[in-house]
């Protein structure tokens, strides 16, 4: 398996994962609009999108992740927004690797850390997480506003 940056080449099907993921949250599926989101991400490089590339060329799985800076600490952090790993690939150690190439980033970009969110019912996600460095912080609420 190869952990590499997406590239143009590879939006139709990191576009297919991507709406196989927001249909796993409880979207409705639309990878045209997936495909419109994420050439946009990748023209303005407003976010980093790793993929898992097996021998054969396909797409095991991503990862996306957006820049973000945090006040008190004076220092850049990463959002992991999206982990998705496709079924024929789980327990394999995919979405594990694409974690470590995560950690690269923060690392590479002098990064003081990375943080997600996942659902409460995400049973596999909130077991990986902690066995992947993740601690859950108790000790802050998550507040939410929307306007769409």
């Amino acid at each position: 398996m190869t952990y590499r940056n997406a590239v143009e080449n590879d939006l139709k099907s990191v576009a297919v994962l991507f709406d196989a993921y927001r249909v796993f949250y409880n979207k409705e599926t639309d990878v045209k609009s997936a495909v419109t989101f994420l050439s946009e991400r990748l023209k303005y490089r407003d976010s980093e999108i790793f993929v898992a590339e097996n021998e054969k060329g396909q797409l095991a799985g991503f990862v996306q992740l957006y820049p973000l800076f945090s006040s008190t600490r004076m220092e850049k952090l990463w959002l992991l927004n999206d982990l998705f790993v496709t079924p024929d690939f789980r327990g394999q150690g995919v979405s594990v690797k694409l974690i470590e190439t995560a950690k690269n980033l923060v690392r590479e970009t002098r990064a003081c850390g990375m943080f997600l969110e996942t659902s409460k019912s995400n049973i596999v996600g909130n077991k990986l997480y902690p066995k992947t460095g993740f601690k859950l912080n108790e000790d802050s609420n998550y507040y939410e506003w929307n306007n769409c």
